[in-house]
Protein backbone atom coordinates (compact mmCIF):
# COMPACT_ATOMS: atom_id res chain seq x y z
CA UNK A 1 0.00 0.00 0.00
CA UNK A 2 1.49 3.14 -1.31
CA UNK A 3 0.83 6.69 -3.23
CA UNK A 4 2.09 7.08 -6.36
CA UNK A 5 1.95 9.63 -8.67
CA UNK A 6 3.67 11.14 -11.99
CA UNK A 7 4.02 13.31 -14.94
CA UNK A 8 4.21 12.81 -18.84
CA UNK A 9 5.75 15.30 -20.76
CA UNK A 10 4.57 15.10 -23.66
CA UNK A 11 7.72 17.14 -25.59
CA UNK A 12 10.02 14.28 -24.03
CA UNK A 13 11.03 16.98 -21.73
CA UNK A 14 12.35 16.04 -18.44
CA UNK A 15 9.76 16.39 -15.92
CA UNK A 16 10.70 19.55 -13.17
CA UNK A 17 11.69 17.99 -9.96
CA UNK A 18 10.29 20.54 -7.87
CA UNK A 19 6.96 19.08 -9.27
CA UNK A 20 7.85 15.80 -8.48
CA UNK A 21 8.90 16.90 -5.28
CA UNK A 22 5.73 18.17 -4.05
CA UNK A 23 3.99 15.24 -5.32
CA UNK A 24 5.83 12.95 -2.94
CA UNK A 25 5.37 15.51 0.19
CA UNK A 26 1.75 15.60 -0.81
CA UNK A 27 1.57 11.80 -0.58
CA UNK A 28 3.92 11.37 2.19
CA UNK A 29 1.43 9.84 4.42
CA UNK A 30 -0.22 7.19 2.69
CA UNK A 31 3.80 5.94 2.32
CA UNK A 32 5.96 6.75 5.62
CA UNK A 33 7.99 3.82 5.18
CA UNK A 34 10.35 5.16 2.00
CA UNK A 35 9.97 7.16 -1.21
CA UNK A 36 11.07 5.95 -4.89
CA UNK A 37 11.55 8.11 -7.94
CA UNK A 38 11.95 6.96 -11.76
CA UNK A 39 13.29 9.44 -14.42
CA UNK A 40 13.52 8.88 -17.76
CA UNK A 41 12.86 10.94 -20.68
CA UNK A 42 9.81 12.80 -20.47
CA UNK A 43 8.68 10.53 -17.65
CA UNK A 44 8.72 11.21 -14.22
CA UNK A 45 7.30 8.74 -11.41
CA UNK A 46 6.90 8.69 -8.04
CA UNK A 47 6.24 6.41 -4.92
CA UNK A 48 6.05 6.65 -0.91
CA UNK A 49 5.89 3.38 0.25
CA UNK A 50 3.74 1.91 3.32
CA UNK A 51 6.47 -1.76 3.22
CA UNK A 52 3.75 -4.86 4.16
CA UNK A 53 5.12 -7.78 1.95
CA UNK A 54 8.84 -7.92 1.23
CA UNK A 55 9.97 -5.26 3.74
CA UNK A 56 13.95 -5.65 2.68
CA UNK A 57 14.11 -5.76 -1.00
CA UNK A 58 10.27 -4.18 -2.09
CA UNK A 59 11.58 -0.60 -2.47
CA UNK A 60 10.06 1.21 -5.75
CA UNK A 61 10.41 1.68 -8.72
CA UNK A 62 10.40 -1.95 -9.25
CA UNK A 63 12.17 -2.69 -13.11
CA UNK A 64 12.46 -5.27 -15.68
CA UNK A 65 14.79 -5.48 -18.82
CA UNK A 66 12.18 -5.32 -21.92
CA UNK A 67 13.26 -7.03 -25.23
CA UNK A 68 14.79 -4.27 -26.50
CA UNK A 69 17.54 -3.92 -23.97
CA UNK A 70 15.52 -0.97 -21.99
CA UNK A 71 14.06 -0.87 -18.45
CA UNK A 72 10.17 -0.81 -18.04
CA UNK A 73 9.51 0.55 -15.01
CA UNK A 74 6.52 0.09 -12.64
CA UNK A 75 5.31 2.31 -9.29
CA UNK A 76 2.34 0.75 -7.91
CA UNK A 77 -0.69 1.33 -4.90
CA UNK A 78 -2.18 -1.87 -3.58
CA UNK A 79 -1.70 -5.63 -2.99
CA UNK A 80 -1.52 -7.98 -5.55
CA UNK A 81 -2.94 -11.13 -3.76
CA UNK A 82 -2.72 -13.89 -6.35
CA UNK A 83 1.56 -12.86 -6.08
CA UNK A 84 2.89 -16.06 -5.47
CA UNK A 85 0.74 -18.30 -7.76
CA UNK A 86 1.62 -16.16 -10.26
CA UNK A 87 5.59 -16.24 -9.35
CA UNK A 88 5.25 -20.06 -9.52
CA UNK A 89 4.10 -20.00 -13.05
CA UNK A 90 6.81 -18.06 -13.83
CA UNK A 91 10.57 -18.94 -14.41
CA UNK A 92 12.29 -17.90 -10.88
CA UNK A 93 15.05 -16.28 -12.47
CA UNK A 94 12.95 -13.10 -13.88
CA UNK A 95 12.33 -12.03 -9.99
CA UNK A 96 14.60 -9.81 -8.21
CA UNK A 97 12.70 -9.07 -5.19
CA UNK A 98 9.73 -11.02 -3.37
CA UNK A 99 7.59 -8.17 -3.89
CA UNK A 100 3.96 -8.74 -4.36
CA UNK A 101 4.28 -6.03 -7.56
CA UNK A 102 7.18 -7.54 -9.24
CA UNK A 103 4.95 -10.16 -11.29
CA UNK A 104 2.60 -7.50 -13.01
CA UNK A 105 5.83 -6.28 -14.43
CA UNK A 106 6.50 -9.52 -16.18
CA UNK A 107 2.95 -10.03 -16.94
CA UNK A 108 3.05 -6.46 -18.78
CA UNK A 109 6.52 -8.19 -20.93
CA UNK A 110 4.00 -11.01 -22.01
CA UNK A 111 0.72 -10.11 -22.43
CA UNK A 112 1.12 -6.15 -23.11
CA UNK A 113 -1.64 -3.62 -22.07
CA UNK A 114 -3.89 -6.87 -21.08
CA UNK A 115 -1.79 -7.58 -18.09
CA UNK A 116 -4.26 -6.57 -15.11
CA UNK A 117 -6.43 -9.32 -16.78
CA UNK A 118 -4.40 -11.74 -14.45
CA UNK A 119 -4.24 -10.00 -11.45
CA UNK A 120 -6.24 -10.32 -8.24
CA UNK A 121 -6.04 -7.79 -5.79
CA UNK A 122 -6.40 -4.42 -4.81
CA UNK A 123 -4.02 -1.87 -6.94
CA UNK A 124 -3.60 1.16 -8.81
CA UNK A 125 -0.39 0.56 -11.11
CA UNK A 126 1.68 2.59 -13.18
CA UNK A 127 4.04 0.68 -16.18
CA UNK A 128 6.38 2.80 -17.64
CA UNK A 129 7.68 1.55 -21.24
CA UNK A 130 10.41 3.44 -22.91
CA UNK A 131 10.69 1.00 -25.63
CA UNK A 132 7.20 2.47 -27.55
CA UNK A 133 8.22 5.32 -29.12
CA UNK A 134 7.38 8.46 -27.91
CA UNK A 135 7.26 6.56 -24.58
CA UNK A 136 4.53 4.58 -23.17
CA UNK A 137 2.66 4.86 -19.89
CA UNK A 138 -0.15 1.98 -18.68
CA UNK A 139 -2.35 2.76 -15.75
CA UNK A 140 -4.76 0.30 -14.62
CA UNK A 141 -6.81 0.58 -11.62
CA UNK A 142 -8.48 -3.16 -9.76
CA UNK A 143 -11.84 -3.54 -11.01
CA UNK A 144 -13.66 -2.57 -7.48
CA UNK A 145 -11.91 0.74 -7.66
CA UNK A 146 -10.64 -0.23 -4.02
CA UNK A 147 -7.52 1.45 -4.35
CA UNK A 148 -8.55 5.24 -5.90
CA UNK A 149 -6.31 6.71 -9.22
CA UNK A 150 -6.84 10.06 -11.14
CA UNK A 151 -5.26 12.05 -13.67
CA UNK A 152 -5.45 15.33 -15.11
CA UNK A 153 -5.01 16.11 -18.91
CA UNK A 154 -2.75 18.69 -19.25
CA UNK A 155 -1.66 20.89 -22.49
CA UNK A 156 1.42 19.41 -22.65
CA UNK A 157 0.79 16.03 -21.13
CA UNK A 158 -0.38 14.68 -18.74
CA UNK A 159 -0.26 13.59 -14.94
CA UNK A 160 -1.72 11.18 -12.19
CA UNK A 161 -1.70 10.40 -8.55
CA UNK A 162 -3.61 8.30 -5.81
CA UNK A 163 -5.20 11.40 -4.35
CA UNK A 164 -6.32 14.73 -6.17
CA UNK A 165 -4.94 16.93 -3.73
CA UNK A 166 -1.45 16.11 -4.67
CA UNK A 167 -1.97 17.00 -8.38
CA UNK A 168 -3.33 20.48 -6.84
CA UNK A 169 -0.59 20.95 -4.13
CA UNK A 170 2.27 19.90 -6.62
CA UNK A 171 0.67 23.33 -9.13
CA UNK A 172 -0.61 21.10 -12.02
CA UNK A 173 -4.59 21.92 -11.33
CA UNK A 174 -6.21 24.93 -9.61
CA UNK A 175 -8.92 23.91 -7.42
CA UNK A 176 -12.07 24.33 -9.26
CA UNK A 177 -15.32 23.14 -8.54
CA UNK A 178 -17.90 20.75 -11.00
CA UNK A 179 -21.27 22.26 -9.86
CA UNK A 180 -22.90 18.86 -11.58
CA UNK A 181 -20.46 16.49 -9.72
CA UNK A 182 -21.02 19.17 -6.39
CA UNK A 183 -24.72 18.86 -6.46
CA UNK A 184 -24.77 15.21 -6.80
CA UNK A 185 -22.41 15.20 -3.00
CA UNK A 186 -24.77 17.38 -1.96
CA UNK A 187 -27.80 15.36 -2.82
CA UNK A 188 -26.27 11.52 -2.71
CA UNK A 189 -23.27 11.86 -0.70
CA UNK A 190 -20.88 10.68 -3.53
CA UNK A 191 -20.27 11.77 -7.40
CA UNK A 192 -20.53 9.39 -9.97
CA UNK A 193 -18.44 8.36 -12.99
CA UNK A 194 -15.27 9.78 -14.44
CA UNK A 195 -15.26 13.25 -13.51
CA UNK A 196 -14.59 14.35 -9.64
CA UNK A 197 -16.19 17.19 -8.06
CA UNK A 198 -12.59 19.03 -8.72
CA UNK A 199 -12.95 20.36 -12.26
CA UNK A 200 -10.72 18.99 -14.90
CA UNK A 201 -9.23 16.07 -12.75
CA UNK A 202 -10.73 12.58 -13.44
CA UNK A 203 -10.90 9.14 -12.55
CA UNK A 204 -9.36 5.67 -13.81
CA UNK A 205 -12.73 3.95 -13.74
CA UNK A 206 -12.65 0.44 -11.74
CA UNK A 207 -11.31 -2.08 -13.64
CA UNK A 208 -9.93 0.69 -15.97
CA UNK A 209 -6.25 0.45 -17.71
CA UNK A 210 -5.47 3.20 -19.89
CA UNK A 211 -2.33 3.50 -22.38
CA UNK A 212 -1.00 6.96 -22.58
CA UNK A 213 1.17 7.42 -25.37
CA UNK A 214 2.97 10.80 -25.86
CA UNK A 215 1.28 11.63 -23.44
CA UNK A 216 -2.01 11.85 -24.77
CA UNK A 217 -4.68 8.57 -23.68
CA UNK A 218 -5.46 6.66 -26.32
CA UNK A 219 -6.39 3.38 -25.89
CA UNK A 220 -8.94 2.28 -22.73
CA UNK A 221 -9.46 -1.33 -21.54
CA UNK A 222 -11.95 -2.55 -18.98
CA UNK A 223 -12.21 -5.68 -16.58
CA UNK A 224 -15.76 -6.32 -15.21
CA UNK A 225 -15.74 -6.55 -11.53
CA UNK A 226 -19.20 -8.42 -11.86
CA UNK A 227 -20.27 -11.37 -13.73
CA UNK A 228 -22.42 -9.92 -16.86
CA UNK A 229 -24.82 -13.36 -16.72
CA UNK A 230 -28.29 -13.57 -14.18
CA UNK A 231 -28.70 -15.55 -11.18
CA UNK A 232 -27.77 -19.67 -11.16
CA UNK A 233 -30.23 -22.42 -10.37
CA UNK A 234 -28.04 -23.14 -7.12
CA UNK A 235 -29.75 -25.22 -4.70
CA UNK A 236 -29.29 -24.08 -1.00
CA UNK A 237 -26.68 -26.91 0.11
CA UNK A 238 -24.55 -26.37 -3.29
CA UNK A 239 -24.39 -22.33 -2.77
CA UNK A 240 -23.31 -22.94 0.80
CA UNK A 241 -20.24 -25.18 -0.81
CA UNK A 242 -19.65 -22.46 -3.12
CA UNK A 243 -19.66 -19.77 -0.89
CA UNK A 244 -17.68 -22.03 1.98
CA UNK A 245 -14.28 -22.47 -0.70
CA UNK A 246 -14.84 -18.49 -1.82
CA UNK A 247 -14.97 -17.18 1.64
CA UNK A 248 -11.90 -19.29 2.85
CA UNK A 249 -9.61 -18.75 -0.52
CA UNK A 250 -10.11 -15.30 -0.44
CA UNK A 251 -9.66 -14.06 3.50
CA UNK A 252 -6.32 -16.53 3.12
CA UNK A 253 -5.11 -14.85 0.44
CA UNK A 254 -6.01 -11.61 1.83
CA UNK A 255 -3.87 -12.32 5.21
CA UNK A 256 -0.77 -12.68 3.11
CA UNK A 257 1.46 -10.34 4.57
CA UNK A 258 4.59 -9.77 6.51
CA UNK A 259 3.58 -7.17 8.76
CA UNK A 260 0.89 -7.92 11.84
CA UNK A 261 -2.96 -7.42 11.09
CA UNK A 262 -6.16 -6.90 12.76
CA UNK A 263 -9.68 -6.13 11.71
CA UNK A 264 -12.50 -3.94 11.84
CA UNK A 265 -15.80 -6.04 13.81
CA UNK A 266 -19.43 -4.21 14.01
CA UNK A 267 -20.98 -7.54 15.23
CA UNK A 268 -23.08 -7.40 12.33
CA UNK A 269 -23.05 -10.46 9.47
CA UNK A 270 -20.10 -9.47 7.25
CA UNK A 271 -17.64 -8.15 9.73
CA UNK A 272 -18.74 -11.78 12.22
CA UNK A 273 -18.00 -13.63 9.15
CA UNK A 274 -14.40 -11.82 8.60
CA UNK A 275 -13.85 -12.77 11.71
CA UNK A 276 -14.78 -16.40 11.73
CA UNK A 277 -12.76 -16.67 8.97
CA UNK A 278 -9.84 -14.84 10.29
CA UNK A 279 -10.03 -17.36 13.89
CA UNK A 280 -9.92 -20.61 11.77
CA UNK A 281 -6.99 -19.68 9.84
CA UNK A 282 -5.04 -17.48 12.61
CA UNK A 283 -2.83 -19.56 14.98
CA UNK A 284 -2.79 -16.08 17.09
CA UNK A 285 -5.69 -14.26 18.47
CA UNK A 286 -7.44 -11.67 15.77
CA UNK A 287 -6.85 -8.03 16.88
CA UNK A 288 -10.63 -6.77 16.96
CA UNK A 289 -11.47 -3.31 16.77
CA UNK A 290 -15.04 -1.78 17.48
CA UNK A 291 -16.45 1.66 17.74
CA UNK A 292 -19.37 2.56 19.79
CA UNK A 293 -21.36 6.06 21.04
CA UNK A 294 -22.32 6.09 24.32
CA UNK A 295 -25.14 8.64 25.66
CA UNK A 296 -26.70 8.82 22.55
CA UNK A 297 -30.31 7.50 20.82
CA UNK A 298 -28.54 5.13 18.32
CA UNK A 299 -27.76 1.38 19.30
CA UNK A 300 -24.41 0.74 20.40
CA UNK A 301 -22.86 -2.16 18.96
CA UNK A 302 -19.70 -3.04 22.01
CA UNK A 303 -21.19 -4.77 23.56
CA UNK A 304 -22.63 -7.74 21.34
CA UNK A 305 -19.14 -7.27 19.48
CA UNK A 306 -17.32 -7.82 22.33
CA UNK A 307 -19.45 -11.19 23.14
CA UNK A 308 -18.49 -12.54 19.41
CA UNK A 309 -15.26 -11.54 19.46
CA UNK A 310 -14.86 -13.52 23.12
CA UNK A 311 -16.40 -16.95 21.52
CA UNK A 312 -13.97 -16.33 18.19
CA UNK A 313 -11.38 -16.04 20.81
CA UNK A 314 -9.90 -12.55 19.54
CA UNK A 315 -8.24 -9.79 21.58
CA UNK A 316 -11.14 -7.43 21.58
CA UNK A 317 -10.52 -3.19 21.75
CA UNK A 318 -13.90 -1.17 22.27
CA UNK A 319 -13.42 2.38 20.95
CA UNK A 320 -15.81 5.00 22.26
CA UNK A 321 -16.46 7.72 19.63
CA UNK A 322 -18.22 11.13 21.59
CA UNK A 323 -19.70 14.09 20.72
CA UNK A 324 -16.61 16.00 21.61
CA UNK A 325 -14.56 14.24 19.18
CA UNK A 326 -16.70 14.68 16.59
CA UNK A 327 -16.75 18.26 16.91
CA UNK A 328 -12.87 18.44 17.18
CA UNK A 329 -12.28 15.67 14.17
CA UNK A 330 -14.34 16.18 11.43
CA UNK A 331 -12.03 19.26 10.09
CA UNK A 332 -9.00 17.22 10.21
CA UNK A 333 -11.80 14.52 8.50
CA UNK A 334 -13.25 16.54 6.08
CA UNK A 335 -9.40 17.60 4.83
CA UNK A 336 -8.42 14.11 4.24
CA UNK A 337 -11.53 13.45 2.26
CA UNK A 338 -10.19 15.37 -1.11
CA UNK A 339 -12.80 13.07 -3.42
CA UNK A 340 -15.87 14.09 -0.99
CA UNK A 341 -18.05 11.06 0.31
CA UNK A 342 -20.48 12.97 2.91
CA UNK A 343 -20.90 9.54 4.68
CA UNK A 344 -20.96 9.88 8.31
CA UNK A 345 -19.30 6.56 8.79
CA UNK A 346 -15.99 8.63 7.77
CA UNK A 347 -15.95 9.34 11.90
CA UNK A 348 -15.81 6.33 12.78
CA UNK A 349 -13.29 4.95 10.50
CA UNK A 350 -11.12 7.75 10.72
CA UNK A 351 -10.86 7.30 14.67
CA UNK A 352 -10.61 3.36 14.61
CA UNK A 353 -7.83 3.68 12.10
CA UNK A 354 -5.63 5.86 14.22
CA UNK A 355 -6.63 3.41 17.49
CA UNK A 356 -4.70 0.63 14.85
CA UNK A 357 -1.99 2.30 14.13
CA UNK A 358 -1.90 3.20 17.46
CA UNK A 359 -1.76 -0.60 18.43
CA UNK A 360 1.33 -1.04 15.64
CA UNK A 361 -0.96 -2.49 12.61
CA UNK A 362 -0.21 -1.39 9.32
CA UNK A 363 -2.97 -3.89 7.75
CA UNK A 364 -6.48 -3.98 8.61
CA UNK A 365 -9.49 -6.45 6.87
CA UNK A 366 -12.86 -5.19 6.34
CA UNK A 367 -16.52 -6.15 6.06
CA UNK A 368 -17.39 -3.44 3.21
CA UNK A 369 -18.67 -4.68 0.20
CA UNK A 370 -20.71 -7.80 1.84
CA UNK A 371 -24.26 -5.25 1.30
CA UNK A 372 -23.28 -4.95 -1.82
CA UNK A 373 -22.55 -8.69 -3.32
CA UNK A 374 -25.16 -10.34 -1.39
CA UNK A 375 -27.98 -7.71 -1.68
CA UNK A 376 -28.02 -6.23 2.03
CA UNK A 377 -29.41 -2.68 1.18
CA UNK A 378 -33.47 -2.38 1.77
CA UNK A 379 -33.21 -0.11 -1.33
CA UNK A 380 -32.72 -3.43 -3.20
CA UNK A 381 -35.55 -4.50 -2.07
CA UNK A 382 -37.96 -2.11 -3.22
CA UNK A 383 -35.56 -1.45 -7.02
CA UNK A 384 -36.47 -4.98 -6.95
CA UNK A 385 -40.35 -4.97 -6.93
CA UNK A 386 -42.62 -3.84 -9.95
CA UNK A 387 -43.65 -0.50 -9.34
CA UNK A 388 -47.07 -1.35 -8.94
CA UNK A 389 -46.45 -3.07 -5.59
CA UNK A 390 -44.07 -0.55 -4.48
CA UNK A 391 -40.98 -0.54 -6.24
CA UNK A 392 -39.15 2.46 -6.87
CA UNK A 393 -35.48 3.15 -8.67
CA UNK A 394 -32.73 3.81 -5.83
CA UNK A 395 -31.96 7.22 -4.75
CA UNK A 396 -35.18 8.41 -6.41
CA UNK A 397 -34.83 11.35 -3.86
CA UNK A 398 -32.12 13.75 -3.06
CA UNK A 399 -30.82 14.86 0.55
CA UNK A 400 -32.51 18.06 -0.23
CA UNK A 401 -35.58 17.24 -2.47
CA UNK A 402 -38.95 19.30 -0.83
CA UNK A 403 -36.74 21.58 1.63
CA UNK A 404 -36.59 24.64 -0.87
CA UNK A 405 -33.04 25.21 0.33
CA UNK A 406 -30.89 24.98 -2.89
CA UNK A 407 -30.66 27.26 -5.43
CA UNK A 408 -30.93 24.63 -8.15
CA UNK A 409 -33.82 22.23 -7.19
CA UNK A 410 -34.04 19.75 -10.64
CA UNK A 411 -33.20 16.69 -10.93
CA UNK A 412 -30.11 17.05 -13.25
CA UNK A 413 -27.91 15.42 -10.75
CA UNK A 414 -29.73 12.04 -11.18
CA UNK A 415 -28.45 11.88 -14.79
CA UNK A 416 -25.55 9.80 -13.74
CA UNK A 417 -27.44 7.29 -11.70
CA UNK A 418 -29.79 6.90 -14.57
CA UNK A 419 -26.72 6.24 -16.67
CA UNK A 420 -25.52 3.50 -14.32
CA UNK A 421 -28.54 1.81 -14.15
CA UNK A 422 -28.97 1.17 -17.82
CA UNK A 423 -25.50 0.15 -18.13
CA UNK A 424 -26.18 -2.43 -14.96
CA UNK A 425 -29.11 -3.98 -16.93
CA UNK A 426 -27.20 -6.78 -18.98
CA UNK A 427 -29.20 -9.90 -20.56
CA UNK A 428 -30.32 -12.19 -18.05
CA UNK A 429 -29.82 -10.24 -15.01
CA UNK A 430 -32.52 -9.73 -12.09
CA UNK A 431 -33.73 -6.54 -10.76
CA UNK A 432 -32.00 -7.33 -7.18
CA UNK A 433 -29.25 -7.96 -9.81
CA UNK A 434 -29.23 -4.73 -11.24
CA UNK A 435 -29.57 -2.53 -8.37
CA UNK A 436 -26.43 -4.28 -6.84
CA UNK A 437 -24.56 -3.61 -10.00
CA UNK A 438 -25.87 0.35 -10.10
CA UNK A 439 -24.09 0.25 -6.47
CA UNK A 440 -20.99 -1.10 -7.09
CA UNK A 441 -20.44 1.19 -10.03
CA UNK A 442 -20.77 4.12 -8.14
CA UNK A 443 -21.47 3.87 -4.57
CA UNK A 444 -18.90 1.19 -3.89
CA UNK A 445 -15.67 2.60 -5.05
CA UNK A 446 -16.75 6.55 -5.05
CA UNK A 447 -18.25 6.20 -1.01
CA UNK A 448 -17.34 3.39 0.97
CA UNK A 449 -14.24 2.51 -0.40
CA UNK A 450 -13.07 5.96 -0.82
CA UNK A 451 -13.90 6.34 2.71
CA UNK A 452 -11.88 3.36 3.65
CA UNK A 453 -9.01 4.46 1.51
CA UNK A 454 -8.56 7.81 3.09
CA UNK A 455 -9.30 7.68 6.63
CA UNK A 456 -6.60 4.32 6.70
CA UNK A 457 -3.89 5.70 4.49
CA UNK A 458 -4.20 8.89 6.53
CA UNK A 459 -2.36 6.76 9.21
CA UNK A 460 -0.46 4.56 6.95
CA UNK A 461 -2.84 1.79 7.19
CA UNK A 462 -3.93 -0.78 4.42
CA UNK A 463 -7.54 -1.37 4.33
CA UNK A 464 -8.39 -4.87 2.84
CA UNK A 465 -12.15 -6.24 1.55
CA UNK A 466 -12.40 -9.93 1.08
CA UNK A 467 -15.42 -9.42 0.40
CA UNK A 468 -14.52 -7.40 -2.97
CA UNK A 469 -12.57 -10.57 -4.45
CA UNK A 470 -13.31 -12.22 -8.06
CA UNK A 471 -13.74 -15.33 -6.43
CA UNK A 472 -16.32 -14.75 -3.76
CA UNK A 473 -18.13 -12.10 -6.45
CA UNK A 474 -18.56 -15.20 -9.21
CA UNK A 475 -20.66 -16.93 -6.17
CA UNK A 476 -22.25 -14.33 -4.24
CA UNK A 477 -23.29 -11.91 -7.11
CA UNK A 478 -24.65 -15.17 -9.21
CA UNK A 479 -26.69 -16.57 -5.89
CA UNK A 480 -30.31 -16.88 -6.84
CA UNK A 481 -32.32 -13.60 -5.75
CA UNK A 482 -34.26 -16.28 -3.22
CA UNK A 483 -31.01 -16.71 -1.66
CA UNK A 484 -29.89 -13.42 -1.07
CA UNK A 485 -33.56 -12.00 0.07
CA UNK A 486 -35.90 -14.53 1.74
CA UNK A 487 -39.36 -14.05 4.43
CA UNK A 488 -38.09 -10.33 4.42
CA UNK A 489 -34.51 -10.94 5.47
CA UNK A 490 -31.39 -10.03 3.46
CA UNK A 491 -28.14 -11.65 3.19
CA UNK A 492 -29.89 -14.53 4.07
CA UNK A 493 -27.24 -17.49 2.36
CA UNK A 494 -24.21 -15.50 4.56
CA UNK A 495 -26.11 -15.36 7.14
CA UNK A 496 -27.15 -18.78 7.18
CA UNK A 497 -23.22 -19.50 6.47
CA UNK A 498 -22.44 -17.61 9.66
CA UNK A 499 -25.35 -19.40 11.70
CA UNK A 500 -23.21 -22.36 11.23
CA UNK A 501 -19.62 -21.07 11.50
CA UNK A 502 -19.67 -18.62 14.30
CA UNK A 503 -23.53 -19.22 15.91
CA UNK A 504 -23.12 -17.04 18.86
CA UNK A 505 -23.13 -13.68 15.91
CA UNK A 506 -27.19 -14.46 15.87
CA UNK A 507 -26.99 -13.81 12.35
CA UNK A 508 -30.94 -13.97 12.27
CA UNK A 509 -31.75 -12.03 14.76
CA UNK A 510 -33.39 -8.76 13.87
CA UNK A 511 -30.30 -5.72 14.49
CA UNK A 512 -30.90 -2.36 14.11
CA UNK A 513 -28.51 -0.77 11.54
CA UNK A 514 -25.39 1.09 11.93
CA UNK A 515 -25.51 4.59 12.19
CA UNK A 516 -23.69 7.75 13.55
CA UNK A 517 -25.38 10.12 15.97
CA UNK A 518 -24.03 13.06 13.95
CA UNK A 519 -28.03 14.12 13.79
CA UNK A 520 -28.31 14.17 18.17
CA UNK A 521 -24.74 15.98 17.87
CA UNK A 522 -25.30 18.75 15.17
CA UNK A 523 -29.13 19.28 16.62
CA UNK A 524 -27.48 20.52 20.14
CA UNK A 525 -26.02 23.38 17.89
CA UNK A 526 -27.82 23.99 15.52
CA UNK A 527 -28.35 27.61 16.24
CA UNK A 528 -24.89 28.21 16.61
CA UNK A 529 -24.10 26.23 13.72
CA UNK A 530 -26.41 27.51 11.24
CA UNK A 531 -24.63 31.27 11.32
CA UNK A 532 -21.20 29.82 11.16
CA UNK A 533 -22.49 27.80 8.49
CA UNK A 534 -24.33 30.43 6.44
CA UNK A 535 -21.69 32.69 6.31
CA UNK A 536 -19.25 29.77 3.96
CA UNK A 537 -18.55 30.95 0.62
CA UNK A 538 -19.26 27.55 -0.47
CA UNK A 539 -22.37 26.84 0.92
CA UNK A 540 -24.03 30.59 -0.04
CA UNK A 541 -23.49 29.65 -3.97
CA UNK A 542 -25.23 27.23 -3.63
CA UNK A 543 -28.13 27.75 -0.86
CA UNK A 544 -30.91 30.56 -1.56
CA UNK A 545 -30.30 33.62 1.38
CA UNK A 546 -31.60 33.08 4.60
CA UNK A 547 -32.87 29.45 4.51
CA UNK A 548 -29.31 27.72 6.40
CA UNK A 549 -30.43 29.19 9.86
CA UNK A 550 -33.81 27.78 9.79
CA UNK A 551 -32.60 24.75 8.22
CA UNK A 552 -30.13 24.41 11.53
CA UNK A 553 -33.24 25.02 13.77
CA UNK A 554 -35.30 22.07 12.23
CA UNK A 555 -35.60 18.68 13.60
CA UNK A 556 -36.38 15.62 11.95
CA UNK A 557 -34.68 12.85 10.16
CA UNK A 558 -34.28 14.42 6.95
CA UNK A 559 -33.38 17.83 8.21
CA UNK A 560 -30.26 16.21 10.07
CA UNK A 561 -29.10 14.64 7.08
CA UNK A 562 -29.03 17.96 5.01
CA UNK A 563 -27.50 19.53 7.99
CA UNK A 564 -24.82 16.94 8.32
CA UNK A 565 -24.28 17.35 4.31
CA UNK A 566 -24.23 21.03 4.43
CA UNK A 567 -21.59 20.91 7.71
CA UNK A 568 -19.20 18.21 5.85
CA UNK A 569 -19.45 20.21 2.82
CA UNK A 570 -18.92 23.69 4.24
CA UNK A 571 -15.64 22.29 6.15
CA UNK A 572 -14.53 20.23 2.36
CA UNK A 573 -14.35 23.90 0.33
CA UNK A 574 -12.99 25.76 2.72
CA UNK A 575 -10.03 23.17 3.02
CA UNK A 576 -10.01 21.58 -1.01
CA UNK A 577 -11.45 25.06 -2.80
CA UNK A 578 -10.61 27.89 -0.89
CA UNK A 579 -7.26 26.18 0.63
CA UNK A 580 -7.48 26.74 4.53
CA UNK A 581 -6.06 24.02 6.59
CA UNK A 582 -8.26 23.52 9.98
CA UNK A 583 -8.13 26.26 12.04
CA UNK A 584 -9.11 23.93 15.53
CA UNK A 585 -12.48 22.14 16.18
CA UNK A 586 -15.51 22.61 13.57
CA UNK A 587 -16.05 26.17 15.44
CA UNK A 588 -12.95 27.31 15.51
CA UNK A 589 -12.38 26.27 12.03
CA UNK A 590 -15.90 27.78 10.46
CA UNK A 591 -15.53 31.48 12.65
CA UNK A 592 -12.10 31.91 10.96
CA UNK A 593 -11.95 34.32 8.32
CA UNK A 594 -9.60 35.37 5.14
Amino acid sequence: MCGIAGVIDASGSPPDSAILDRLVQALAHRGPDGQGRHLDGGVGMVQTRLAIIDLETGDQPLYATASGGGRTALVANGEIYNYVELRAAMTDGEFHTRSDCEPPLHLYARHGTGFAAHLRGMYAIAIHDPEVPGGRVVLARDPFGIKPLYYVELEGGLAFASEPQALIAAGLVAPMLDPAQRDQVLQMQFSCGRSTVLKDIRRALPGETLVVDGGRIGESLRSPALPADGPKEWSEAEALERLEEALVDSVSVHQRSDVPYGMFLSGGVDSSAVLALMRDLNDEPVQAFTVGFAGTGVHDERHHAEAVARVAGAHFQAVEFSDDDFWRLLPRIAAVMDDPAADYAVLPSYKLAEEARRNGLKVILTGEGGDELFGGYGRYRRAARHRLLGGRPMRARGTFDGLDVLRDDSKAWRGAMVEAEAAARTPGRSRLQVAQATDCADWLPNDLLAKLDRCLMAFGVEGRTPFLDPRVAEVAFRLPDALKVRSGRSKWLLRRWLERRLPEAKPFTRKRGFTVPVGDWIARQGRRLGSLVADQPGVAEVCRPGTIESLFSATGKRAGQAQWTLLFYALWHRRHILGRDPGGDVFETLAEKG
